[in-house]
């Protein structure tokens, strides 16, 4: 190829690479047009060997069956690609074991680099990344028990959007549904949702004793547990969801029961789903840029000085949330 081109190998390999060297516009067209009509093809499996990278970048998600988790994933991939990288999804369905196995997987592939959607970290996946000195990425959730460089949204600022907008309406308190149990107490953005409905209802001078009521995040489960919250006695006249799949197990569980949305209950969530435009009514919900904040953690999983030092918080990117106005809160 370099002889059909009329230049070196090294050049060849600059071309193909795009880099580590610039090459003249005219010298690039010919070893193009050589590569055209050898039909070369670059053989990847022996580029990691030499490398000792890929061009990979594995993805560990809760669970990619949920509208959020799939989107996300997806602004991943086509920002991946952006960058001349594919990206490989693994599910760790909430279970810590699942998401250590992905983790060893991945990183015994030699991927770039590792972006990681953790539920809860646990210290036998933070000692597994430290011990292959990973470039990871935390992206929408940033566990306690690892400190590397986090993207994510605003989500106490966003809740306390939703909560407030709800309250504006005139409603006397805003009931909540937030996570379960397991869900982590710190670095989870379910629990800042629940944290900034607390702050909302306080600002407003509300009590939220009894007013929380915890709810798996996907819809189908939390619309069981919409049905006992909606046919008991004290039927709470809004509620704020932590997760836009709630908000839709909530509606459905409403038009269930034949209570009118937002006539009789007023409803918001979080996460702006593509789904939620769609609803019946269509919700009012918090949103952020998932393309931006994909885009960021791709950036920032494949450049070199990822490890940078500086506090928590320089490590940190946050990116605002909006609240995003339809029709289940009572807007017309």
């Amino acid at each position: 190829m370099a002889r059909l081109a009329g230049t070196s190998t090294a050049v060849v390999s600059y071309v193909i690479n795009n880099g580590p060297r610039p090459v003249a516009p005219a010298t690039r067209e010919r070893v193009l047009a050589a590569i055209k009509e050898l039909g070369y093809r670059p053989d990847r499996v022996a580029q990691a060997m030499a490398s000792r990278r890929t061009d990979l970048i594995g993805l560990i998600v809760p669970d990619a069956r949920q509208p959020f988790f799939a989107e996300m994933a997806h602004a991943v991939e086509w920002a991946a690609s952006e960058r001349g990288k594919m990206v490989l999804v693994g599910n760790s369905d909430y279970v810590g074991e699942r998401e250590v196995h992905y983790l060893r997987a991945f990183l015994g592939m030699r991927v770039s680099g590792l972006i990681l959607v953790s539920h809860a970290l646990n210290d036998l996946a933070a000692a597994e990344i430290d011990a292959w000195d990973a470039r990871v990425v935390l992206l929408h959730e940033r566990p306690e028990a690892i400190d590397d460089v986090a993207v994510v949204t605003d989500d106490l600022g966003g809740a306390q959007l939703a909560v407030r907008h709800l309250l504006e309406h005139g409603y006397p308190y805003v009931a909540c549904m937030g996570g379960t149990a397991e869900t982590p107490a710190v670095g989870d953005p379910v629990s800042d949702h629940v944290e900034g409905w607390r702050r909302a209802m306080r600002e407003a001078g509300l009590p939220t004793e009894g007013r929380l009521f915890e709810a798996p995040y996907n819809r189908y489960d939390a619309y069981q547990v919409a049905l006992s919250i909606l046919s008991g006695p004290d039927r709470p006249p809004a509620i704020f969801c932590s997760t836009d799949d709630q908000a839709i197990g909530l509606l459905r569980a409403a038009r269930e029961l034949r209570i009118d949305v937002p006539g009789e209950l007023a409803v918001a969530g979080f996460d702006d789903i593509k789904e939620a435009a769609l609803a019946d009514p269509p919700l009012t919900t918090v949103a952020s840029d998932r393309s931006a904040m994909a885009r960021a953690a791709v950036d920032l999983v494949l450049d070199d000085g990822l490890r940078v030092a500086g506090s928590r918080r320089e490590r940190l990117r946050v990116f605002p949330s909006r609240l995003v106005l339809r029709q289940s809160c009572g807007c017309p």
